[in-house]
């Protein structure tokens, strides 16, 4: 009752445009104080774990905070959420793809509450992914309270997710781009508004909470430079194939996790394999934006700070194999992370190690060729570059990084660097990190609109069962009553349990109605014949469309289980497809 209250204040005080505006500013404020609390839980957690390390020394801690968060994270997700809320991003993807845009409500809260666990003792993953989800759940259900209709529910979800990337990176345009980018929504200049306001107003909110600072402080060591463009090209070759590295080494081994079944087996291999490697290689801990600050502050050699390596950080040698061997570790930290029960995302996992690998490459280019190339410089464009790999998602790798760190005047290089990076990956790669394991599965319609509005169709509501059913004793004089009634030319021929025996097309049996002696003498078993292509009301909309292509009929009859149910006709199919498609570009 109270839901059909608000629905009925709705229609009567507000127009359909103004009501969604109202919306994604509401879903702008609540993502933007889930984004500010989720850093600020972050901050303090971690703070306040690791605040009494030297950095001179290696610290055991390192070896048991990441179990312990993760299995804290385990516990609750167990014995509390009773869900999976793992891989934030993909499954935004497959609720607007195959749930009708259905986010369970916890995921307003859940994801925020585990990732604070995970991620702030020591969980090498990101916060972005969690509190995406937490915006498109926002979104989701706000659309749903109000029985918004589907394109209105895959809005809002929008909405919430740039509110979440504007919230949390201060970035609103990159939270736009991320919406349009990575979540491929097909949406109008109209339907731009919306998103604009929710990015806006959440950033809004933690530039008034948080500061007008920018997330990393990067200074520009020199001016763009034309003659370092055949650099930043290797730099995005370079970030290409660390992002295919990164995204089938993700890909395998969490399919070796998936194969344990026994969650705590998983949570013990996982969290003492995190361990080692976060003790091994300090840097590897939470988010990485610590050492990415240290990057772009000319402190690069400081991410072997807390480490046993402590005493060769000033070698350039021992610095680039250690290097190397982040770059190589990372991928693994953070699949330990997730595949051990762990939340979070691969945002900035992506950012730190375009961050190193553009660290890496102009040191090795400055240390054996003698150059002289800004290591912070390539070190942003490397973040680009390795986001616009990972993610396919170029624009939203030069907008974020822009934005984040006020490095607007490295636009062109970012620009290059990430464009051949993207170039790189998708000979490689078709689909991102995000959209692989859906597309696997057959389950990803965001990024292809005619999927899309096949997935939408319902096979049922297509079907037609105005045809004069016919049963197999009839004669072909009483088949001409129902022949004079009918505005078919199809006639199905049933038994008394309506199963099919098979059907006559009036063209076959044209000559044979005017021949009044044969009325008596031939019955429709004799005429009829079974259909040699058919379809069931399970088959999916591609399937039949498939169906259509390949045996050129035009009409194909519905049969379940042997069951005559109606006929679906191409001229049919195809209007509801143009309806459909219409629908999902509609403003």
């Amino acid at each position: 009752m109270k839901k059909d209250k608000v629905v009925s204040w709705r229609f009567s005080r507000l127009s359909e445009r103004n009501f969604i505006y109202l919306l994604s500013l509401a879903v702008g404020i609540v993502t933007g104080f889930a984004a500010l609390i989720l850093k600020n839980l972050l901050y303090y957690v971690s703070h306040f774990l690791t605040s009494h390390f030297k950095e001179s020394t290696e610290s055991f801690w390192y070896l048991a905070y990441p179990m312990i968060g993760i299995l804290i994270t385990v516990l609750i997700l167990k014995y509390i959420v009773k869900d999976d809320i793992s891989h934030g991003v993909t499954k935004i993807l497959k609720a607007i793809s195959m749930k009708a845009g259905f986010i369970k409500a916890h995921n307003m809260f859940s994801s925020m509450i585990t990732s604070s666990f995970t991620i702030g003792f020591g969980g090498s993953v990101g916060a972005e992914a969690p509190v995406v989800l937490t915006g498109a759940s926002i979104g989701a259900n706000l659309a749903h309270l109000f029985k918004l209709d589907p394109n209105q529910i895959r809005l809002l979800i929008g909405c919430g997710a740039t509110g979440a990337i504007a919230g949390i990176f201060k970035a609103p345009i990159a939270g736009v781009v991320f919406t349009l980018e990575v979540l491929m929504l097909d949406l109008t200049m109209g339907s731009l508004i919306p998103l604009l306001i929710s990015g806006i107003t959440a950033a809004t909110l933690a530039y008034y909470f948080m500061g007008d600072s920018v997330m990393f402080n990067f200074t520009l060591e020199k001016s763009f430079d034309s003659g370092n463009v055949p650099y930043y090209i290797i730099l995005g070759i370079f970030s290409g194939l660390l992002s295919l590295y990164f995204t089938r080494t993700n890909l395998y081994l969490e399919g070796l996790f998936r194969k344990i079944s026994n969650a705590y087996i998983k949570l013990l291999i996982g969290g003492v394999l995190l361990g080692v490697l976060i003790f091994i290689f300090p840097s590897l801990w939470g988010e990485g934006y610590e050492s990415i600050n240290k990057i772009f502050n000319g402190l690069g050699p400081d991410l072997l700070n807390n480490s046993i390596f402590f005493n060769v950080k000033t070698d350039p040698y021992y610095l680039l194999a250690i290097l190397v061997l982040i770059l190589f570790f990372k991928v693994i930290a953070m699949t330990a992370t997730t595949g051990s029960g762990g939340v979070g995302g691969i945002f900035a996992p992506s950012l730190f190690m375009g961050a190193v690998g553009g660290y890496f490459v102009a040191l090795f280019l400055n240390t054996f060729f003698g150059l002289h190339l800004p290591e912070a410089n390539f070190a942003l464009a490397g973040m680009g570059a390795l986001m616009a790999g990972v993610m396919h998602a170029p624009l939203l790798g030069i907008f974020l990084i822009a934005e984040i760190t006020g490095g607007y005047q490295m636009f062109f290089p970012l620009i290059i660097s990430a464009t051949v990076a993207y170039l790189t990956i998708t000979r490689f790669e078709p689909h991102s990190i995000y959209a692989k394991r859906l597309a696997e599965a057959g389950e990803l319609i965001t990024h292809d609109k005619d999927k899309a509005a096949l997935h939408f169709m319902d096979v049922k509501e297509l079907i037609e069962t105005d045809f004069a059913v016919l049963t197999p004793d009839l004669t072909l004089g009483q088949m001409t009553d129902y022949i004079a009634k009918s505005k078919r030319d199809l006639f199905p021929v049933v038994d008394e349990n309506g199963m099919m025996k098979g059907m006559i097309k009036l063209n076959d049996i044209r000559n044979l109605i005017f021949e009044q002696d044969l009325y008596d003498k031939i019955f429709v078993h004799e005429l009829m014949y079974m259909p040699e292509f058919f379809i069931s009301t399970r088959d999916s909309m591609e399937a039949i469309v498939e169906k259509f292509e390949s045996c050129g009929r035009f009409n194909l009859a519905v049969i379940d289980d042997g069951k005559y149910i109606g006929f679906i006709s191409r001229a049919r199919v195809f209007s509801v497809y143009r309806e459909t498609l219409a629908d999902l570009t509609h403003e």
